[in-house]
């Protein structure tokens, strides 16, 4: 009886191995998917693209799903490089992430063409930016919907990040 038991040993600590293997390796190649942070022009680049700060302070995320993070969620994962969002797939569902360029959100003419009027808001201000990144809350006071985190970063950091979002075109 026993040495029909030893190959599916091997098997499952052969299969347990491999599974270490590709997480260790996971953890040691995923740094070298970001760009090294000397090539950013700003620190609110940098923010928007790594969630690091060229400070060394700390920006983390809660992900309002019991979840906290650093890094490997961050502005350009959801809304996209140029800011003007689109669908995402996340927690297998896909949603609809919003125009954040500062143009888009400061204006009047926030909707798009055809989109129902409860996905619009007012236009924003600095601080009304502000408060949507580390609080959640749109300018009339309702929560953003899930999955927006709510971010924690230094009002340095949040102020160049804010800075960063005006030159999205």
């Amino acid at each position: 009886m026993s040495e029909k038991k030893t190959p599916w040993l091997l098997v499952i600590g052969g299969g347990v191995l491999a599974g270490l293997l590709l997480l260790a390796c996971l953890v040691i190649l995923y740094p070298l998917t970001r760009p090294i942070s000397g090539s950013y022009r700003s620190n609110g680049e940098q923010i928007y693209f790594t969630a690091t700060s060229q400070r060394g302070t700390p920006i983390t995320s809660d992900l309002r799903m019991g979840m906290m993070g650093s890094g490997a969620w961050t502005c350009a994962t959801c809304h996209g490089a140029d800011g003007r969002g689109g669908t995402v797939r996340m927690m297998m569902r896909l949603f609809e992430t919003p125009d954040i360029r500062y143009q888009t959100l400061t204006t009047s003419e926030h909707g798009e063409e055809g989109e129902e009027e409860e996905h619009g808001h007012e236009p924003y201000t600095d601080a009304d930016i502000k408060r949507a990144i580390t609080e959640g809350i749109e300018p009339d006071g309702k929560p953003l919907d899930w999955p927006m985190p709510r971010w924690t970063m230094s009002d340095e950091d949040l102020d160049d990040l804010l800075e960063f979002l005006k030159t999205l075109d």
